[in-house]
């Protein structure tokens, strides 16, 4: 048995779980391992320059004849990123973090769906009259940069009734009751991160990688903490030194924060990462990772092991029918 949505027949793909665009994590290798597997994958090209979104592009074609899709934050002005990604003719782009309205005929004229991120129905009412083929409806348990102040449950059934595009739920979703919970929801299916961030094929750091398995429910922060590089942007990362840090200074403004400023580690090419910046550590990076930004979401509780991304997708499914079928609840009518 497996699960199939109205959204599957729009993006083309067999089963309703799709991988959040996670920062660096999202190589090709982890899209095409999760598009392989009936899903969608996605690559995050905001930081991209032009030639590594081709490379990227042309890479998971390589590797996977499935539709997978690209991710940008219109916020951060690279949108010459979403040029270059449209003359590869991606099945998928993602916009998130501003007005997709100015790209929409693009994307269209490329042959593409766009999806757009929203944290709020009115939010997900203006990106529909923009032309959204779907919406994801982000709830603030999810970890990275969040776009909403509302709870997954709240946002996702706010969202559907009033929009008539599928709708996706994201936040706080890392198995597969979460996934059946979205579809109870009226989602069309599932938009997840932290769960794919433990997936073998996503090069993350050791340490990280074994600090998200420690972590529980009550781990991550909502905040603006870790803003070098991204400025006034909510996120959720898990709780560590730096945040307990700034907490015992009696939480001062940027500026005054302490530690602000010290080189804590390196990225893979040399340059350096300094308390509060917003930077995953990544395998190749080096130095102190604790200290670091550990995006993580509420669900990151339920995440126990690294397993290949396929097999993450077929357990998400699995779990999903299960879930629907077997809630042991009754319905009766009324005597």
């Amino acid at each position: 048995m497996t699960l199939r949505t109205p959204l599957c027949d729009l993006l083309g793909i067999d089963v309703p779980v799709l991988q959040a665009p996670i920062g660096r994590a999202s190589t090709p290798e982890l899209a095409a391992a999760v598009s392989g597997a009936g899903g969608l994958g996605t690559c995050a090209i905001t930081w991209m320059d032009a030639a590594e979104v081709r490379q990227t592009i042309r890479r998971v074609r390589e590797l996977t004849a499935a539709p997978f899709g690209v991710n940008v934050i219109l916020s951060w002005g690279m949108n010459e990123n979403l040029d270059v990604a449209l003359e590869q003719r991606p099945g998928v782009v993602a916009l998130a973090w501003g007005d997709p309205s100015p790209f929409t005929a693009r994307i269209h004229d490329a042959g593409a769906k766009l999806v757009v991120s929203v944290g709020s129905a009115e939010e997900a009412r203006r990106a529909e009259a923009a032309g959204a083929d779907a919406i994801v409806a982000q709830g603030w348990e999810a970890g990275g940069h969040v776009c909403s102040e509302v709870s997954t449950l709240a946002l996702v059934p706010a969202v559907v009734d009033v929009v008539s595009v599928p709708v996706i739920a994201a936040g706080g979703i890392s198995d597969g009751r979460g996934l059946a919970a979205a579809l109870v929801l009226g989602a069309g299916g599932a938009w997840i991160g932290t769960r794919f961030l433990l997936a073998d094929e996503a090069p993350i750091h050791p340490t990280y990688r074994d600090l998200l398995l420690e972590a529980s429910e009550t781990c991550t922060v909502h905040t603006t903490l870790f803003d070098g590089n991204w400025q006034d942007a909510p996120h959720r990362a898990l709780r560590n030194s730096t945040v307990e840090l700034w907490e015992r200074s009696g939480r001062p403004v940027s500026g005054l924060r302490p530690g602000e400023g010290d080189e804590i580690a390196r990225r893979g090419d040399g340059s350096p990462i300094h308390r509060y910046d917003s930077a995953m550590p990544m395998a190749t990076t080096t130095g102190q990772i604790e200290p670091q930004s550990l995006w993580a979401g509420q669900g990151v509780g339920l995440v126990h092991e690294t397993v290949p991304a396929a097999e993450i997708v077929q357990e998400l499914v699995a779990d999903a029918v299960a879930a629907i079928t077997a809630t042991g609840a009754e319905i009766r009518s009324p005597a």
